[in-house]
């Protein structure tokens, strides 16, 4: 098995090759503008991946950019925005307005509890959350889609009475169902050899999706010694048997930010929004990005004094006196 491997570094290009193919479920982590596997995301373009069922929690970046290529055909979500250069992603609101994905729409909180009950193999969790709400009534994935498709659960989510009402004064429970993707995708800060990971600060709904997920691609600032690793032991978040590649790919959440290593990137973030709401500037960025032989060669054309500007402070974590208008 190859997370019994004591060494799964391999290059990018080979990770995704390896374990990201046409038509599967794929899962990728950060939050909004933060560690995006946006490497990643680049490679999964660049070798034409399509028709991917997408689970994310209230990814941005990675979203949009995955969606604008063609590379989804269905998503499962509870947000995805780029806080102010665009409130809802721009490609992503696109393509649901002209039903070119199919899109199922949870809670944030429920898409936690569903990464949740992945990890730790039950097939749903219960909740409050949603109760008299929309999210109850509509739902994006028809029962003949549900009945054709065996990796999707046949209800978006079950609604049913309080089992304990002497114990609690709610008269009903939401149960949503597991995810189980088969490819999950996140950037950490560092890994090891083994997989072993370690994020700082904020790691959002990352930990369960891996866990949730049959495989797991890692793609690291840094790749760590295994004794580094081992001190303060306690700061690890994902141990190495859920691993199944390592990737050392340094900016590799960029144009996002990774904390306590750079911020995202506002002048290629602007850029962005304004070639995605033009499909003809917006398909000339797509090839910008497919021309690339990797990304290192997105770095160097963004060029060193953008990645300078964008550096971390060591005390705050973000870049201090970044202009983001």
């Amino acid at each position: 098995m190859t997370r019994l491997k004591k060494d799964k570094v391999m290059s990018l290009k080979a990770a995704v090759k390896a374990f990201v193919r046409d038509g599967c479920h794929l899962s990728i982590g950060g939050f909004t503008l933060n560690r995006n596997p946006m490497a990643a995301v680049y490679e999964i373009i660049r070798q034409n991946i399509k028709d991917l069922h997408l689970y994310v929690h209230s990814n941005g970046q990675g979203v949009d950019e995955l969606i604008g290529a063609g590379c989804v055909a269905k998503i499962e979500v509870a947000y995805g925005g780029t806080g102010k250069f665009a409130a809802t992603c721009i490609r992503f609101r696109k393509a649901v307005e002209q039903g070119s994905i199919q899109i199922e729409d949870y809670s944030n909180y429920q898409m936690t509890l569903r990464f949740l009950a992945g990890a730790m193999g039950v097939p749903f969790l219960p909740t409050r959350s949603s109760l008299g709400t929309d999210i109850i009534a509509k739902w994006g994935f028809s029962k003949a889609l549900r009945r054709s498709e065996p990796k999707l659960p046949d209800y978006k989510l079950v609604v049913m009475d309080n089992p304990f009402p002497g114990w609690d004064d709610a008269d009903k429970v939401v149960l949503v169902p597991a995810i189980h993707p088969d490819v999950t995708i996140i950037h950490v800060h560092e890994a090891d050899r083994r997989g072993n990971c370690r994020m700082q600060g904020l790691t959002f709904a990352d930990v369960e999706q891996a866990k949730a997920a049959r495989q797991v691609i890692v793609t690291c600032e840094r790749l760590a010694d295994d004794d580094e690793l081992r001190r303060h032991s306690d700061q690890n978040q994902i141990p190495f048997i859920h691993v199944d590649a390592v990737v050392p790919v340094p900016y590799g959440a960029y144009p996002t930010a990774c904390y306590r290593y750079y911020d995202y990137d506002p002048i290629y973030l602007k850029a962005y929004t304004a070639a995605a709401k033009d499909d003809a500037r917006f398909a000339a960025y797509l090839e910008m990005i497919r021309a690339t032989a990797d990304h290192q060669a997105l770095l160097d054309e963004a060029g060193p004094e953008r990645l300078a500007m964008i550096q971390a402070d060591a005390d705050t974590g973000y870049a201090v006196n970044l202009d983001r208008r």
